[in-house]
């Protein structure tokens, strides 16, 4: 058996075998439960994923519990590990959110970050405790300010329109508004244009030019509980420097709030970590993210003669990325001469909108043949009426027929969470596996779920 480490989660517990003893790149970026059957198939949490197609339909998106779990842990121990002081790990759900992922989520100890009145009502309905919510958002809606007070969660505030609407209503309200301030750092990273929010130049967070005029006016509305700040650079990030840089400005800002009279007792670094989408993606692990930030923090705080505050990030995409795959069934080819093969399958850029809005790539295996060598680069082509509904622009794979169950791998963040029913097509449904046994999580959408919102006017209707 060949030790392997999945796409963002490192772990000693991950193994692959098959009938050759051979793991090739694409099966090492399965999740931690994944091995090779005897029947040369893929199971995942003890289930055989040709079996779940069967069960299921397709697409089908797999969430492996273990990974989750996994992931969960490595960022609490790791600041209990590195981190002198207290510590909360939000998960970060925009990357994917449902009853079932926030509930085990908290059951690891974990704190929600949300950012829409939808996602906090899914956490608390998920049971998350509301001192561990967190509401994002750069146009928080009337109503979800309203929510977020009523339900007791902190609410992040990102801008003076927020700010003065809270300052007005504190006077009305029988307790404190517990709330934290975004701030925009004006660091870059290397990461997609669209997913980079550090630098100056953002729809997020207060200029930090006006920290002196925030802090001021935080200050003369004692209803306001300020107890932290916040801020945070982009997503799937690889470098570290960028976060320790992050640590040194906000404990700057932190002490400048002291010269406020604002108590300030924690501190959110945001999220970012990458994951592996393919072989040559190297993103650093759980633990060294975790420990590098501990560090940056507290060399900070020793730097300006601060204690220690309460140390917050949100990772979303290092959680659930790898811990999820999405299988299709195989239909119909196109072979053009010199050029291309087209595979195509039956589900596309509504489950999985990145390739063609981010250019992500992505890699895949053939979950019924799983030893087979793979001989052919074809291109992976959705069921949309978009030439540019592409999975996979190039992906090596055993030669495939009609049926079979193709896999693409670390599909758990911002898959289902940007699906759309984009051609008037089915949301798919979701599963969660762990030991042989598969949960239903979200229900496939019906034809009729897909009218459910509709409204004919009477004199539409061609009925007699």
């Amino acid at each position: 058996m060949v030790s392997t480490h999945p796409a963002g989660v490192q772990s000693g517990r991950q193994y692959l075998a098959n009938s050759t003893g051979a793991v090739s790149p694409n099966q090492q970026l399965l999740p931690l439960s994944a091995r090779i059957n005897n029947s040369d198939r893929l199971e995942i949490g003890g289930c055989d994923v040709t079996t779940l197609v069967q069960q299921f339909g397709s697409p089908l998106y797999i969430v492996d519990e273990d990974t989750l779990r996994t992931a969960c842990r490595q960022y609490r121990e790791a600041f209990q590990k590195y981190y002198p002081g207290s510590s909360q790990v939000l998960y970060a759900s925009k990357a994917w959110s449902c009853l079932a992922v926030c509930a085990i989520a908290h059951q690891e100890g974990l704190g929600i970050d949300v950012v829409s009145g939808g996602e906090l009502y899914t956490a608390l309905q998920a049971g998350v405790s509301p001192d561990k919510l967190y509401l994002h958002g750069n146009n928080k809606s009337l109503e979800e300010l309203k929510l977020a007070i009523d339900s007791g969660c902190t609410i992040v505030v990102d801008n003076w329109y927020e700010l003065q609407t809270l300052g007005n209503w504190s006077s009305s309200i029988d307790h404190p508004i517990r709330i934290m301030l975004r701030l925009t750092p004006g660091i870059e990273c290397h990461t997609h244009e669209y997913i980079r929010t550090g630098h100056l130049d953002s729809k997020f967070g207060f200029d930090p030019n006006e920290l002196d005029k925030v802090f001021a006016f935080v200050s003369q509305h004692s209803a306001l509980n300020c107890v932290g700040l916040h801020a945070h650079i982009g997503s799937q990030i690889f470098e570290q420097q960028p976060h320790r840089d992050l640590a040194g400005v906000m404990v700057q800002w932190l002490d400048k709030a002291s010269g406020y009279g604002l108590h300030i007792e924690e501190l959110n670094v945001g999220g970012g970590l990458g994951i592996r989408y393919t072989e040559a993606d190297d993103p650093p692990s759980i633990e060294a993210w975790v420990k590098g930030v501990c560090e940056a923090i507290k060399d900070a705080c020793a730097a300006q003669q601060l204690a220690l505050p309460k140390l917050l990030c949100e990772p979303g995409r290092s959680l659930i990325g790898a811990a999820c795959v999405t299988a299709y069934t195989v239909g119909a080819s196109k072979t053009i001469p010199g050029i291309r093969t087209y595979v195509a399958v039956d589900g596309g850029m509504s489950d999985n909108p990145r390739p063609i809005t981010y250019q992500s790539v992505y890699r895949a295996v053939v979950a019924n043949k799983m030893s087979a060598p793979a001989t052919q680069t074809v291109t992976i082509a959705g069921k949309h009426c978009e030439s540019g509904d592409i999975l996979i622009k190039e992906a090596t794979l055993p030669p495939s027929q009609p049926g079979d169950i193709l896999v693409v791998l670390a599909t758990g963040a911002y898959n289902y969470s940007m699906a759309s029913n984009y051609n008037r097509l089915a949301r798919p449904a979701a599963v969660i596996v762990k030991d042989g046994e598969a949960n239903l999580i979200l229900r496939r959408e019906t034809y009729q779920d897909l009218i459910r919102q509709d409204c004919l006017p009477a004199r539409l209707s061609t009925e007699v």
